[in-house]
């Protein structure tokens, strides 16, 4: 029986541990219905025929409150009314304050019209404008109307030039009476001797070659035979910004050499000539091919420029003249002039005139590949110097230049003087040690610019400037009357060179004066000159009153004056404090 007990208290235990379980999770289930009931209100609806429905209605949630809302529900603080009640209510620490109130208080009751200030708000912000239409650009600057041309009648009788032996005239070359007019005009009655060998064969449309020297007249040759085919085949309709003839220079004072003399050429014609080069405004070169134009004389860079940006259209150019090939060689500008060549027409459908002081084998390739079947003209000058020029050799060391060149100046008193560098750091020092001495010059280099360039030549020319040093680049295309000496500073590394520099001087007749400085350092130049020259110079030692002593000048300036955008060798002083030695640095 024992065992029986044992065996029903145990299952008995678990049966009333599973009653304990169901009731307390219908006690929990009770619970939480009638949380739910505290939490939400029921209400009976009636209808007739049905019975009551329960509608649940919760509770909204709480809306915050802002800051301005807070404000006005708290109650407003009263303030006194009464004077003495306000007194009583300062407490006894507060006495400075009272006493503060009284004395305000009495100020109002002195100027009863005075209102206590109210507290104003922030002012409003402007409201935004609407955006502003940008303005139109401004209109482009009128330009420059050109001179009429003069269409007075003139007779080719009026023009008579008796015919002489060995000489040709402009009459037998068979030009356009408006050319004869123009060359009238300017007074020529012979042709040179370049220009009696090439006119016949490129008034015909021959391609040519050939070697002239400065100064025998090749511009006019090839600016006549332009100048006579396009007043003989005119265009019925000519399109702007498309020339019939175009001619490179090497540099920007040859092309305003040549377009000068076009424009002479050009007075009773009426052909319109172009000149373009860097350094100048590019907008107002643009501006003057929005014409129709005949001739454009340009320099490779700026021209290559226009015609890749399609401004100048070089597709219908009837001629081509290419003048100092050899010094574009040397310059590096034959990438260019070929990138230029082919914009052009075909070599077949143009003619191209090509001139050099030397005709090199190089030269000659060019030739081959631009023109077709060219004839070759070899003129030889008649003399290479003027005899007008008073050519002296100084030998004479580095250090004596400078004396030597301020006593010339000081002594001579020169109208005019040229004094020719090899490099530009050289006339930069040159040029500064002038200063220094209190010798008003200008100087010359590629790194001037061209505005400033033609506002110095304009002022040597006038007289108001008359000591120039320049280098043998910037001195190209120097025609100025009346320079009477011309110092070569250092002996120029090509002879060609020397015969340019000496050729600044005696001009039109006038008598010149070349002196040359031989050192040490650089006299071994003399024999090739003297070989191009066919003759011997003779190297003398400058007299003494040339080589007295220099007179005190103030010190040289620390931030010496730059006179263009680079400065040469010379670098401008270091600003700031010297640098302190570092020992340990040193011996690393």
């Amino acid at each position: 029986m024992s065992i029986l007990k044992k065996i029903v208290s145990v299952f008995g235990s678990k049966k009333d541990e599973s009653k304990s379980k169901e009731t307390s999770k219908k006690n929990r289930r009770s619970s939480f219905k009638k949380e739910k009931q505290q939490h939400s209100s029921v209400v009976e609806e009636w209808s007739p025929g049905k019975g009551a429905k329960k509608k649940k209605t919760t509770r909204k949630p709480a809306v915050k409150k802002s800051t301005k809302q807070k404000r006005a529900s708290k109650p407003a603080h009263k303030k006194p009314s009464n004077y003495d009640e306000r007194l009583a209510q300062f407490r006894p620490e507060e006495e400075d304050r009272k006493q503060a109130y009284i004395k305000r208080h009495a100020e109002r009751k002195e100027t009863p019209s005075a209102s206590p200030k109210k507290r104003t708000s922030a002012p409003k912000k402007p409201a935004a404008s609407p955006k502003k239409k940008k303005a139109p650009p401004a209109p482009r600057p009128p330009k420059k109307k050109r001179p009429p041309v003069d269409d007075s009648p003139w007779e080719l009788s009026e023009f008579a030039i008796e015919p002489q032996e060995g000489k040709i005239r402009f009459h037998d070359l068979g030009l356009h009476k408006k050319l004869m007019r123009s060359i009238q005009a300017l007074g020529w009655e012979y042709a040179t001797p370049i220009q009696g060998e090439i006119l016949p064969n490129t008034l015909k449309g021959k391609d040519m070659a050939g070697r002239a020297q400065t100064g025998t007249g090749k511009t006019a040759a090839f600016l006549i035979s332009i100048i006579n085919h396009c007043l003989n085949k005119p265009l019925q309709k000519h399109s702007p910004r498309s020339p019939r003839a175009l001619i490179i220079a090497p540099t920007r004072e040859l092309a305003m050499q040549i377009g000068e003399d076009s424009e002479g050429l050009n007075r009773f014609t009426g052909l319109q000539t172009v000149v373009l080069y860097g350094g100048m405004d590019y907008n107002k070169q643009e501006r003057d091919l929005d014409d129709k134009i005949d001739i454009v004389v340009a320099t490779p860079g700026r021209l290559l420029d226009f015609a890749s940006k399609g401004i100048v259209n070089l597709r219908f150019v009837e001629i081509m003249v290419i003048d100092e090939a050899d010094r574009m060689l040397d310059m590096g500008f034959i990438p260019d002039v070929r990138r230029i060549i082919y914009k052009t027409p075909s070599k077949e459908n143009r003619q191209t005139v090509l001139f050099s002081a030397t005709l090199s084998d190089e030269v000659m390739r060019l030739a081959a590949a631009w023109m077709v079947n060219p004839e070759r003209i070899d003129i030889e000058p008649e003399q290479v110097a003027v005899d007008t020029v008073d050519q002296k050799v100084f030998i004479v060391t580095d250090n004596e230049k400078f004396p030597l060149l301020y006593n010339i100046i000081k002594n001579d008193s020169p109208d005019r003087i040229i004094i020719f560098a090899n490099r530009r750091d050289q006339t930069e020092r040159l040029a500064n040690e002038l200063d220094r001495y209190s010798i008003e010059c200008e100087m010359l280099s590629g790194a001037v610019t061209q505005k400033k360039r033609m506002r110095i030549l304009d002022d040597f020319k006038a007289g108001k400037v008359k000591v120039l040093v320049a280098t043998d680049v910037a001195g190209r295309g120097i025609h100025v009357d009346g320079v009477s000496h011309v110092v070569n500073f250092n002996i120029p590394e090509n002879p060609d060179d020397y015969v340019h520099r000496i050729g600044r001087t005696g001009r039109a007749g006038a008598t010149g004066k070349s002196i040359t400085f031989a050192c040490e350092m650089e006299s071994f130049e003399l024999p090739k000159i003297e070989e191009l020259l066919g003759m011997e110079l003779k190297c003398t030692m400058p007299p003494e009153n040339l080589l007295q002593e220099l007179p005190p000048a103030p010190p040289r300036k620390k931030n010496a004056r730059h006179r263009t955008s680079g400065s040469g060798d010379r670098r401008p002083p270091r600003k700031g404090p010297p640098r302190r030695s570092n020992s340990n640095n040193r011996s690393r």
